[in-house]
């Protein structure tokens, strides 16, 4: 429904910024080191490195919220940035030997897991489960000792896929506060620059409509007890927040470092144009080619995310391909997607422009209410016609810049769709359709 209309100013103003801000650039290749190039405004951001070696720094932090609180945080930031919520994105390419230095700053003991990764080396020697005097389990790899330690891990990444890091040590606290990030494996790009998402030959995608759904939750009490040193019993957890990227809605659609949100980095918003491979290769609308969303859960319950108007093809889950033992395709479509805690997914979608409805050649059939029998919304471009911009009420204001299309995608246990009870907020995201190129969206 292209009539939604909003009932807070904030969050109004944070989707005309954001909707301003947006580039129509292309995404920059993710898994080369760029120099010197603003990242995109929308999609996948990643970290990279010429030989795959990163120094992460634990650092704590405050993080806004759509209820306009301040959150204490710990993170993981690259070398000597500032925190930032979540970690980096680290991009790496399959057969690397990826190398992570660990630093820690906090006042207790802090590692580094990856799960779906095998053979992880720590300071050079097999990484092993850490014990007390007595015999406890108190992490579940090696650390980096409190107040300046450090540590290195390797590993060789062997499987292509989508991954978490995160900490190791006392899980349920530390990762509650923000110590994970997201691990991307590419495997080999095709002769021609083809890009896939595993080792199949079909699960090509367009790099430049790459993008990433992490998704985490915040028990605010928690953290202002680590803030102040104070106790705090883990059973007494109970989630207020959960964030998609780091962020709830509206902030969920702004563009990628967002200058009002200077330690929560990554949008959610995927944009796309018509999936078309219809027309010749020459013609600027030919867009053959799927776009691909990397799904993660570092919460503590399953997340089941519900996309309005599309599916997408499963193609891999926790980094393995879809497949039977003689190669058969178990890839499937499916519109609600249940991610469990820890759980990572990929997912192809597109965008058809079934109808190809045009106010000339192939108008709707309908007939469209009187302007004043029709309810206006913010993402309403006063047409219903795709890169149509059509009459709107005098002092109507439209946030969209060319008649595209918003489609809404959220969570669909819908008591999470909160933060601490402000409605309409959380992990919520729209996927925006452009018109197809060539266009005037700015």
């Amino acid at each position: 429904m292209r009539t939604l209309i909003f009932k807070k100013m904030r969050w109004v103003l944070t989707l005309l910024v954001g909707l301003v801000l947006f580039s129509a650039a292309s995404a920059i290749n993710t898994f080369q080191v760029a120099d010197a190039q603003a990242p995109p405004s929308e999609g996948i951001v990643c970290t990279a490195s010429p030989d795959s070696t990163f120094t992460l720094t634990t650092k704590s932090g405050y993080i806004g919220t759509p209820d306009d609180n301040v959150i204490f945080m710990w993170g993981y930031s690259e070398g000597t940035a500032p925190f930032q919520h979540p970690g980096p994105v680290l991009c790496v390419n399959e057969g690397d030997t990826v190398t992570v230095i660990l630093h820690n700053t906090l006042a207790e003991d802090v590692s580094i897991t990856f799960p779906g990764q095998e053979d992880v080396l720590a300071d050079g020697e097999p990484a092993q489960p850490q014990f007390d005097t007595g015999g406890n389990l108190t992490s579940f790899t090696n650390v980096a000792p409190a107040n300046g330690g450090s540590i290195t891990y390797s590993f060789v990444a062997s499987r292509p896929g989508t991954f978490l890091y995160k900490s190791g040590t006392d899980p349920l606290k530390q990762v509650r506060m923000g110590l994970f990030g997201a691990l991307i494996v590419q495997p080999p790009d095709g002769p021609n620059g083809e890009r896939y998402a595993n080792d199949r030959p079909d699960s090509q995608y367009n790099p430049d409509t790459e993008f990433m759904m992490l998704l985490s939750e915040i028990d605010p009490f928690l953290n202002q007890a680590v803030e102040r040193g104070d106790p705090f019993d883990m059973n007494n957890y109970k989630p207020r927040y959960w964030l998609m990227n780091g962020r709830g809605f509206p902030d969920t659609i702004a563009p990628n470092f967002a200058s009002w949100l200077p330690s929560q980095p990554y949008g959610s918003l995927p944009r796309v144009h018509p999936f078309n491979d219809t027309v010749a290769p020459t013609d600027p609308a030919y867009n053959p080619l799927m776009s691909l969303t990397r799904y993660l859960n570092v919460g503590s319950e399953d997340i089941p995310i519900h996309p309005h108007s599309k599916s997408a093809l499963i193609i891999t889950r926790d980094g393995y391909p879809l497949a039977g033992p003689a190669g058969e395709d178990f890839a499937h479509e499916q519109f609600s997607l249940p991610a469990a805690p820890g759980q990572t997914w990929d997912g192809l979608f597109n965008w058809y422009d079934t109808e190809n409805y045009d106010p000339v050649t192939n108008p709707i059939p309908v007939t469209i209410p009187n302007m004043q029998n029709l309810a206006f919304g913010q993402l309403f471009s006063g047409s219903p016609y795709l890169g149509d911009e059509g009459s709107l009420p005098v002092g109507h204001t439209s946030l969209t810049q060319c008649g595209e299309y918003y489609q809404i995608s959220h969570v669909h246990a819908l008591q999470k769709i909160t933060s601490w009870g402000a409605p309409a907020s959380g992990p919520i995201t729209f996927l925006r359709i452009d018109p197809p190129l060539p266009n005037n969206c700015p």
